[in-house]
């Protein structure tokens, strides 16, 4: 009888996330992890929220995580090249960051209609700014074909082992700081984030349950998750442009699938609603996706009665157009 193949779904080791902090420290300080009694005092069920403001960093976006160390592991040869990534923004940033510091040019492939602000901050910091497609996905295409044309190097907001260990130094950074969590709460777009908590959490707190939410308007990896394979969707509806994907991935899907509790949906009525309250505990901006893992305590509340729980303040570059629409209740 022939053996299965066992399929290892990680795709970084605990030393890879060891390895991407050591590059990034020298140009980001860890983020701040906070409570607010008002928030708890809002959540209920005795639930204890831990706040990582990754929207504290020096692009508001936990991006900046990945970007650096992404390309702090370029060779001379290929910063000269230059990098071409697709993004609807903070990934974008991220790289543009990077490149900026580490002097190695970089274009920035984003959707017809995308976040103006994010568009603005992009091109402030030296970057080459490309409009292209209808939605995060097929700007990928558009960001494909200029690496083919140019020879640029891709670099995939999710895709690519140096972006999670980048991603997975937020988790590592919370665990320290709080050790004693029962659990996290992630929003996903790609997947970064949580396969980033899952590998730093299988090492410092094996106990710990990570759930993942994402929007209902985009939730092809929280269908795929359930499905137990990879799918696709024709569009990803949502004014939390972070999380508007619509497919899973292949470096991220078999860790999601391995390691999280479980994976939920919310609306974005839910991420509004999140986000106002997030305004008014933590009087700090944050934008749809970085609202969304609060709003994922709030699905899962019975749930997580009585825990311990953090949630990532993952992005606050919202535009002001959406902030109203929000701060109205026109969302």
């Amino acid at each position: 009888m022939a053996v299965p193949k066992i399929v290892d779904p990680w795709p970084i080791r605990f030393a890879d996330v060891l390895d991407a902090e050591r590059r990034i420290r020298p140009h980001l300080p860890p983020t701040p992890l906070r409570r607010y009694a008002t928030l708890d005092a809002a959540v209920g069920a005795g639930i204890s929220v831990a706040v990582k403001h990754e929207n504290f960093q020096p692009t508001n976006a936990f991006k900046v995580r990945n970007g650096l160390a992404l390309v702090t592991t370029l060779t001379d040869a290929e910063r000269r090249r230059g990098l071409v990534a697709a993004s609807r923004g903070n990934h974008g940033l991220g790289l543009a960051y990077a490149g900026a510091l580490l002097a190695c040019p970089v274009t920035v492939c984003v959707p017809e209609g995308n976040n103006p602000e994010k568009n603005a901050a992009i091109t402030a910091l030296g970057a080459r700014l490309v409009v292209g497609g209808r939605d995060y996905d097929e700007s990928v295409q558009v960001a494909q074909r200029l690496m083919h044309d140019e020879g640029l190097v891709l670099a995939h907001s999710t895709n690519d082992p140096r972006v999670i260990a980048g991603a997975a130094t937020i988790t590592l950074e919370i665990l320290r700081d709080a050790p004693e969590l029962d659990a996290l709460v992630v929003a996903v777009g790609g997947g970064s984030q949580a396969v980033g908590a899952l590998v730093a959490a299988r090492e410092l707190a094996p106990e710990l349950r990570v759930y993942a939410v994402q929007a209902a308007g985009a939730a092809a990896i929280h269908d795929s998750w359930h499905a137990r394979r990879i799918l696709s969707r024709d569009a990803a509806v949502t004014f939390a442009d972070g999380l508007a994907t619509r497919s899973a991935y292949e470096l991220t899907f078999p860790a999601l699938r391995a390691g999280l509790t479980d994976f939920v949906t919310v609306t974005d009525a839910e991420i509004a609603t999140a986000l106002r309250l997030l305004l008014s505990t933590t009087h700090s901006l944050v934008e749809g996706a970085g609202a969304a893992g609060l709003a994922g305590v709030g699905k899962l509340r019975d749930r997580l009665a009585g825990a311990r729980v953090g949630i990532i303040l993952s992005g606050g570059n919202i535009d002001a157009e959406t902030l109203r629409q929000v701060l109205t209740g026109e969302i």
